[in-house]
């Protein structure tokens, strides 16, 4: 669907590292719907086909209704940035009117999965947190320390440690596993 969509490749292996995340997370969340929460954060990113500023998840959620998908999966694609956005921020960026934070523990699981992952490399929750207070977004970093703690206290353990679970690089370390099997 990315690729028909018009990602570009490195759009899809950013969803595709975002989907380890999202899975290592929702498989310690007995209440998550880990097929709601793996189409979420492959998709998450669908509306960067057409658009790279916040908006792609306005974007994103308008592409997920048009192609007939569940409203649930269509939250999640609206809801996935950052660890939610206020009416502050939707005035700043010039966003429709509408409720931005992640309510449902799928909806949370994709943002947080999000916010782990730059480009297509695992980091700390504490990088997005930064990059907003840079900005002058210290409620939006402040968000995303508290999603950050209220998952790692659901699974048990702080959630960067997911990097020491499946790699920094885990979509490409697989790749280069696959081909190296391919040469024997």
């Amino acid at each position: 669907m990315l690729k028909d969509a018009g990602c570009s490749q490195r759009v899809i292996v950013h969803c595709r590292t975002v989907r380890v995340v999202a899975d290592v997370i929702s498989k310690r969340i007995p209440e998550a719907d880990r097929d709601l929460v793996t189409a979420g954060a492959l998709l998450h990113d669908i509306g960067r086909s057409k658009d790279h500023t916040i908006m792609h998840a306005v974007v994103g959620a308008e592409m997920a209704e048009k192609l007939g998908l569940p409203a649930e999966l269509v939250e999640i694609i609206r809801r996935h940035t950052g660890a939610g956005l206020d009416e502050e921020d939707i005035a700043t960026f010039g966003l429709p009117s509408w409720d931005y934070f992640p309510r449902t523990i799928e909806q949370k699981i994709v943002a947080e999965a999000d916010n782990l992952v730059s480009d297509s490399a695992l980091v700390s929750h504490r990088v997005p947190a930064e990059k907003l207070r840079s900005r002058g977004a210290q409620k939006g970093a402040d968000r995303i320390i508290a999603l950050h703690r209220e998952l790692s206290d659901r699974v048990g353990f702080d959630l960067d440690l997911i990097v020491e679970m499946t790699g920094e690089r885990p979509v490409e370390n697989q790749c280069q596993r696959l081909r190296s099997q391919e040469k024997f």
